[in-house]
């Protein structure tokens, strides 16, 4: 299911929604969407949006999914996933190093296929979650959580334009 992301609050809606479910504002045209992935611990709340990562989605190019990171080290961080198979691990030849204990050092495979872009467990000791469900392998949709380790990735592709 691709979700519905409000521009004023950031929340995710389901995607036929008109209304943002959380704050009420109109949710605009899928071309024209930008998202704010905001802090989520408490603490950070002092700090202000000076933190918060911004991803407009009419700047990803067609046909290459991004993951943005959202907690961890690396918060703010963005990868493009422009090769058909890119890794992530703590292994310095991982296409994405992720630099932490938690993260196996070649923990997750993403491959890129011609529907959809597919998530895949490298047999990672601590797993790998998608929406906080665990995985083996699943495909990856619009604004879907992927965590490895005690890294949170946000996945985001541009919408396909409405012809």
């Amino acid at each position: 299911m691709a979700y519905v992301f409000c521009n004023s609050c950031g929340h995710r809606n389901p995607p036929e929604s008109g209304f943002c479910s959380s704050c009420g504002s109109v949710l605009d045209l899928r071309e024209d969407r930008t998202i704010t992935l905001s802090k989520t611990d408490s603490f950070q709340d002092a700090l202000g949006s000076a933190d918060d990562a911004v991803v407009a989605l009419g700047e990803i190019v067609p046909g290459q999914g991004i993951l943005v990171v959202r907690s961890g080290s690396q918060a703010g961080n963005r990868f493009v996933l422009a090769k058909e198979t890119t890794t992530l691990g703590r292994h310095p030849d991982s296409d994405i190093s992720l630099d932490d204990i938690t993260v196996s050092r070649r923990h997750v495979e993403i491959k890129r296929t011609e529907k959809a872009y597919v998530v895949r467990d490298a047999g990672s000791l601590n797993g790998t979650y998608v929406n906080q469900t665990r995985i083996d392998e699943c495909a990856l949709a619009q604004g879907d959580d992927l965590q490895v380790g005690k890294f949170h990735l946000v996945f985001f592709e541009r919408a396909e334009d409405a012809t």
